[in-house]
């Protein structure tokens, strides 16, 4: 069951290593569409207007507090994570930088092209879909091996420290961010519990789905 899912897989595509600056030409491909589908996740949640992520209510809520604008501070919690990957041995790759550009690119394609519905139910369905779409792209960008996002990082390292299963790992993490968030001051929406215990489930979908395909 994909819920029990543990690893990473591998499959014919993956880079044999992080640290690789010349990758397959299907790596790549599989990195950048890994990376479109979570980028247009996370712009199809802005869109809903049902609430912003888990990491976007703990920055908003560390911002009330100490006054610095909510970009500030999700670019200080992006280092302090980084920071935390070292104990957890986890290594970034070209991959970690390639996230940050294409991820913006494509939450600002959707907010552009994409019309926030009218319609509540239609808002909570934007929403749920969106959260698949994180965890399918994330799924498959992870697998391409080339290094992940820092909340990726932080969950595969987590994930091999304790031996929990990936949804368990994601879904307690991004729990316990937007509890923080939200004792600290941040706005939590119908979005944001659905993305909080959503994604750990849907990225092991995402996960188990291309073992499945590429493995079998």
């Amino acid at each position: 069951m994909f819920l029990l899912i543990k690893k990473v897989p591998k499959t014919y595509w993956s880079s044999n290593k992080p640290f690789n600056f010349k990758p397959k030409s299907s790596t790549l491909f599989f990195l950048c569409l890994g990376l479109s589908l979570f980028g247009l996740g996370e712009g199809l949640l802005i869109v809903s207007f049902t609430g912003a992520s888990p990491w976007s209510v703990l920055a908003q809520g560390i911002s009330f507090n100490i006054g610095f604008s909510v970009g500030t501070i999700t670019l200080f919690v992006s280092v302090a994570v980084l920071i935390l990957w070292i104990p957890l041995k986890q290594k970034p790759g070209i991959g970690t930088i390639i996230n940050v550009l294409i991820i913006a690119l494509m939450i600002d394609v959707c907010i552009y092209f994409v019309p926030t519905p009218e319609n509540y139910i239609f808002k909570i369905l934007l929403a749920i879909i969106a959260v698949v779409m994180v965890g399918l792209g994330g799924g498959i960008y992870l697998v391409s091996n080339l290094g992940p996002g820092p909340r990726d990082g932080l969950m595969i390292g987590l994930q091999e420290k304790t031996n929990l299963p990936v949804a368990v790992v994601r879904s307690l993490l991004e729990i316990s961010v937007v509890v923080i968030g939200w004792y600290l001051g941040g706005i939590v929406g119908i979005g944001t519990l659905l993305f909080a215990f959503g994604i750990g489930p849907a990225v092991a979908l995402g996960l188990f789905l291309v073992d499945k395909i590429f493995n079998n």
